[in-house]
């Protein structure tokens, strides 16, 4: 149990850094062309915030989740300019309870590291992505959606959660205790 609390400290930090380390990254350095797409320079950092979440929620429930959002919205002020902050803290929060609702419905069905397990992490994590990207592009940049940026926001967020999944899963068969492997019931 104490090290369920410690490691989900230290995810709670994590997921509310990654917001921030975004919004702040975006603020900073604007803009980075790929290619045909572009995303903000903070997508990737969004990208792990949806993961984080997932891991989090497992390790002490949605109560702490909820909360963790909560906080990183309201700290997004601190490092942003306004537009950003105020687009962060809507995409964030309707994006990161929009990935706990599908992550949780199928997440029900598996254990930590488990093939569902990861289905569960990159359908919520994808979901979340699209939430995330229309809400935020929208308000900071202005509507019509720009699309050159939403589709590279969404190949990066979509990225580095793949690339957590296969971390994760990797982590899940050399640490994992059996016990750490059903999620929180909070």
């Amino acid at each position: 149990m104490r090290r369920r609390v410690g490691y989900g400290a230290l995810l709670a930090a994590g997921l509310a850094g990654t917001v921030l380390l975004a919004n702040w990254l975006t603020t900073e350095f604007g803009f980075l062309q790929v290619g045909p797409v572009a995303m903000t320079v903070g997508t990737l950092a969004a990208g792990a915030a949806l993961v984080l979440r997932d891991l989090l929620q497992d390790l002490v429930g949605k109560a702490v989740v909820v909360a963790v959002i909560v906080v990183g919205a309201v700290l997004s002020f601190a490092v942003a300019a306004p537009q950003i902050a105020v687009a962060s803290v809507v995409a964030f929060t309707f994006a990161e309870l929009a990935d706990l609702i599908v992550y949780t419905r199928i997440r029900a069905r598996a254990s930590f590291g488990s093939r569902w397990w990861a289905v569960a992490v990159i359908a919520s994590g994808i979901v979340g992505a699209l939430v995330d990207t229309a809400l935020f592009i929208g308000i900071a940049f202005g509507w019509p959606i720009d699309w050159p940026l939403a589709l590279g926001q969404l190949i990066g967020k979509t990225l580095v959660s793949l690339l957590f999944v296969v971390v994760a899963k990797g982590v899940s068969r050399v640490v994992s205790d059996p016990a750490d492997r059903e999620p929180a019931r909070a």
